[in-house]
């Protein structure tokens, strides 16, 4: 285990971390707490499913709105490794955001801003958020299209994906509508191929 240390690296923010917690109570209901205190939670309930639902969405929410920075220090390596007690690794690698949720305990979805060497060594832990591209030089020219002489927008980074999360999908989930019954059966009537135009 890495020994406690003094200072933060020359440069280097504080990690950051994000902690939802689902507590039960004694008379069966339950509550769910953010560490960001500006959060809105929902009311004591019984429904202990909906709230770990909620609770799963809350730190996927996070996890998609957190900017990774890469000059942060590795959040794990100012709690000594905790995370990885047993496991001695060297900090190093790029700043990414981290998800921490064991299934068997499935009460704590824990986000921080680690490096990659402990990511690695973390268990029940998912990389959910990589840092953005570094920008281009100012004195770079912009790349100019053949069209219309305009320049052409440097591609956006990619949204970090949350991943590992207890919840099996979204609360009013992002499936496709599906098919009402009959409609294909209403279709053939009409003379309309599968290919949709008209013989």
């Amino acid at each position: 285990m890495s020994t406690t240390p003094t200072e933060l690296p020359t440069g280097r923010a504080p990690g950051r971390t994000w902690t939802v917690r689902l507590t039960g109570h004694a008379d069966r209901t339950a509550t769910v707490s953010c560490s960001t205190s500006a959060c809105t939670m929902p009311p004591r309930s019984r429904d202990v499913a909906a709230l770990r639902r909620f609770a799963a969405l809350h730190a996927a929410s996070h996890a998609k709105a957190a900017r990774v920075r890469e000059r942060a220090s590795c959040q794990c390596w100012t709690q000594s490794c905790s995370a990885h007690e047993g496991m001695r690794v060297h900090c190093s690698g790029s700043t990414v955001l981290v998800l921490r949720h064991d299934p068997a305990v499935a009460c704590v979805w824990h986000l921080a801003e680690v490096c990659a060497a402990c990511a690695k060594v973390m268990p029940h832990t998912r990389v959910v958020g990589l840092p953005a591209p570094t920008a281009r030089p100012a004195t770079a020219a912009p790349e100019r299209s053949e069209r219309a002489g305009q320049p052409i927008p440097a591609p956006a980074a990619p949204a970090a994906v949350a991943v590992g999360f207890s919840s099996p999908s979204p609360i009013g989930g992002d499936e496709a509508p599906r098919r009402a019954p009959g409609q294909a059966r209403r279709s053939k009537r009409r003379g309309v191929p599968r290919g949709g135009q008209r013989r």
